[in-house]
């Protein structure tokens, strides 16, 4: 069962008396046992009862007392001395606790008070629960089998500080489950070593005392940390979480791989002999850093291989960190594949970062309107989705921007004389245009390429005009689109209306087929930049995904541009990365590789 609680520091040894005199007031914690035995005799497991306990400070600059600390891995795999520090602070925190039901004592046991907690920031995440429900049977079975060795057998390095396990009527260990953030800042107060690790050890045994409780300490292991190593080293999450648990175990028993080679290898040694007696992973930390620390060095010179390393797995986004504070998004092109539909794939990629703090803000030359029909069909539009007429976004290339609650901050339209001209020309060459009115869409004759803008591309249905100068009167005009072939506009549109427009028009293209006039000195990435303004967001905050020339300016804006390997040549040679095509869900692949 899953509980929030809050901590009493434990008593002191009488030299940090004075100490503890100066911090901040604590909170109690209820005393709620999950409690393993073992019978003094034999060291064999009977599982009775459980205790609940972990110990951290309540106020910003309260203290962790009398405990030996050691960094054992950092997030790179290479490993790090220790500096001991006599005090720690750490912010006060809320968590969620495991909890067993107890069962009645046949016989006086040695009595293991084992605690499993969960730090609030981590997700509320069904995985994560699971695991800490196993390590509170993990965690017991992993202590009596190293307690029966240091028991038997005989170390040369090892600190033999706690030995005789016989003296003691029981034995306290806790395990706390947290994020990069959390840890990193353990780590940061206690060794000035400011990044993320996988796991610390804490002990607070302290011999002299001479209690009737072995206060073991604590074991603090980064959920983030631990599923990153995970992917990299072909683990499972359950896999790498027991490793680094025996791990910190180990060191709180005396064991020290920091010290020498010597010890390196006889701590090394004991971990694989836990893990291969237990059934779990059989390489231990020690082994599976420095196996992943060389085959990182025979893939340093390979990209490909870097590339893929560098993509995280779907559903995986959770034990990570954004890069990112915002992800503006095309649509045509991009988002959409070459049958115009989102792919479950890219849905969920974006459903996923979404949930992980990060804002999607849409940024395509589509109306609004069909921006959200075209992603209501996956459930990312309306109140929960990522779009809808209440979220920011930015429209018809540019020329229409909606800032924070949906309400429209910017709109740009055209000069009337070139829409008449347009008008006269589709008329007399027969070539179909369309006329982009905010939310509506007009045009002077039926033609087929004008009705997939509305069956294939989801924009408004465009409305038949009477005449050139009844389209030009009934709404402002944000833009035109001609439809052609692709060599029709390459030979033919293209260079007329480049020319023809002169400094009151703008020609731009964001497919081969269409060719779209906008108001001079306009683009998207001018309304994405508008946009940035008004909500107040740095670009180095925000990374852009697009493929056609019309994001050019947008990818180059941001902090990095993705631009898919079915993008325009010019858009490619400006972006920071190239991805993969938009049939490959490069949305979902820009999003797993680089985002987080």
């Amino acid at each position: 069962m899953l509980t929030r609680f809050s901590f009493l520091l434990r008593p002191p040894s009488p030299a940090m008396a004075s100490t503890i005199s100066r911090a901040a007031a604590t909170l109690s914690l209820e005393r709620s046992p999950t409690t393993f035995s073992i019978p003094r005799s034999s060291f064999n497991l009977s599982p009775t009862r459980c205790t609940a306990r972990f110990v951290i400070p309540s106020s910003s600059k309260s203290s962790l007392f009398g405990r030996r600390f050691h960094a054992l891995c950092r997030d790179d795999g290479r490993r790090r001395l220790p500096r001991p520090m006599r005090i720690v602070s750490a912010s006060n925190k809320e968590y969620r606790k495991m909890r067993g039901r107890p069962a009645k004592s046949k016989e006086k046991q040695l009595e293991l008070s084992v605690s499993i907690c969960i730090e609030e920031e981590l997700p509320d995440d069904p995985e994560i629960s699971s695991i800490a429900e196993l390590l509170r049977l993990n965690v017991p079975m992993a202590m009596k089998l190293a307690f029966d060795r240091i028991t038997d057998l005989n170390y040369k390095t090892r600190d033999t500080s706690i030995q005789d396990l016989g003296g003691f009527e029981s034995i306290e260990l806790s395990v706390l489950l947290c994020n990069d953030e959390f840890i990193r800042k353990l780590n940061k107060e206690w060794r000035d070593e400011d990044h993320a690790t996988d796991v610390l050890s804490m002990s607070e045994h302290i011999p002299e005392l001479n209690l009737p409780v072995l206060m073991l300490g604590d074991i603090v292991i980064s959920m983030e940390t631990a599923a990153r190593q995970a992917e990299e080293r072909g683990h499972t999450l359950i896999d790498e979480i027991r490793i680094l648990m025996v791990h910190g175990l180990l060191h709180l028993l005396g064991f020290d791989h920091e010290i020498s080679e010597d010890a390196e290898e006889e701590m090394e040694e004991e971990e694989e002999f836990v893990l291969k007696s237990l059934g779990w992973k059989e390489k231990g930390l020690i082994r599976s850093a420095y196996d992943a620390e060389m085959n990182e060095n025979l893939h340093i010179e390979n990209s490909n291989d870097k590339l893929s390393k560098d993509k995280k797995k779907e559903g995986s986004l959770r034990f990570y960190r954004p890069k990112f504070k915002y992800i503006f998004c095309d649509m045509d092109g991009t988002l959409l594949n070459s049958k115009s539909q989102v792919s479950l794939t890219n849905a969920r990629a974006l459903k996923e970062a979404s949930s992980r703090g990060v804002k999607i803000v849409i940024a395509t030359g589509k109306a609004r309107p069909a921006a959200i029909s075209v992603l209501q069909m996956v459930d990312l539009a309306g109140k929960d989705g990522i779009i809808s007429e209440h979220t920011p976004g930015v429209f018809l290339q540019g020329l229409l921007v909606y800032g924070i609650n949906g309400r429209e901050i910017f709109k740009r339209n055209l000069d009337p004389n070139v829409c008449r001209e347009a008008g006269h020309y589709s008329l007399e060459h027969k070539v179909p245009l369309v006329a982009f009115c905010q939310d509506r869409c007009l045009t002077l004759f039926n033609h087929p390429l004008v009705d997939t803008l509305h069956t294939v591309y989801h924009e408004p249905k465009a409305e038949i005009m009477p005449s050139v100068e009844h389209m030009v009167a009934a709404a402002d005009i944000q833009k035109l689109i001609f439809f052609d072939t692709a060599e029709g506009i390459a030979t033919n549109l293209r260079p007329y209306w480049s020319k023809a427009t002169g400094d009151d028009a703008n020609v731009v293209q964001a497919v081969p087929d269409m060719l779209e006039i906008v108001p001079f000195g306009t683009s998207k990435g001018s309304g994405v930049k508008l946009l940035l303004d008004h909500l107040g967001v740095s670009s180095k905050e925000i990374m852009a995904i697009g493929d056609g020339e019309n994001d050019m300016e947008m990818l180059e804006l941001a902090s990095l541009g993705v631009a898919l390997s079915n993008g325009s040549e010019k858009t490619k040679a400006v972006a920071d990365v190239i991805g993969v095509s938009n049939d490959e869900d490069g949305v979902a692949d820009a999003i797993y590789r680089y985002a987080f």
